[in-house]
């Protein structure tokens, strides 16, 4: 795995191969990370990136986070509760450097604390496929405030997800077995 674009371009992120099913790690492939960066690049939901304030869902490695920091992204938060998941993103985030605009919260997404800082303008969400925890890690992070009322959500499943209440369904694009769904807070 590694960045796609960006400052960080072609540096490597640390591998977990082809994942870790117990851990429930699954690695976004570098294709899907660039067409799907390249879709929110494209325009369609006017400039996400640039001086986005990132929420990283269920972060695994942390490459959806990363990849939009070095996008341009201000700051980012990684949410993830797996030992080994957590090890990795701590490398990858040490590798680049990237300390200064990332924080690590060590707990399950469906569970988050209040945010302290400024709330999510774009939301990663990569939940373990299959295992409904998505919708309910999207809850808890509006509950908490992590989450601006018009942020641009982007959640990663094996099948297309419908919009919660209070979420417009923009997109959706398929990528081998993973689907793209794009929501917007209203």
């Amino acid at each position: 795995m590694r960045i796609i674009a960006g400052d960080w371009r072609g540096r490597t992120l640390a591998s977990v191969g082809k994942g870790d099913p117990g851990a429930h790690l699954r690695p976004t492939t570098d294709r899907v990370r660039e067409s799907l960066f390249s879709t929110l690049s494209g325009g369609r939901f006017d400039d996400p990136l640039t001086d986005a304030v990132v929420l990283d869902l269920f972060a695994g490695t942390g490459a959806l986070g990363l990849e939009a920091l070095s996008r341009g992204a201000a700051t980012a938060t990684f949410v993830d509760d797996g030992r080994i998941a957590l090890r990795l993103l701590r490398d990858n985030i040490a590798a680049l450097n990237a300390g200064p605009r990332a924080r690590t919260i060590a707990r399950d997404a469906r569970r988050l604390p209040p945010n302290d800082g400024p709330p999510a303008t774009l939301v990663f969400l990569d939940p373990p496929y299959g295992k409904s925890l998505g919708a309910a890690a999207l809850a808890a992070a509006e509950r908490g405030g992590w989450i601006v009322p018009d942020a641009l959500i982007v959640w990663e499943e094996n099948a297309e997800q419908p919009a919660p209440d209070g979420y417009a369904r923009l997109d959706a694009r398929k990528y081998g077995d993973t689907t793209v769904t794009f929501l917007r807070r209203t």
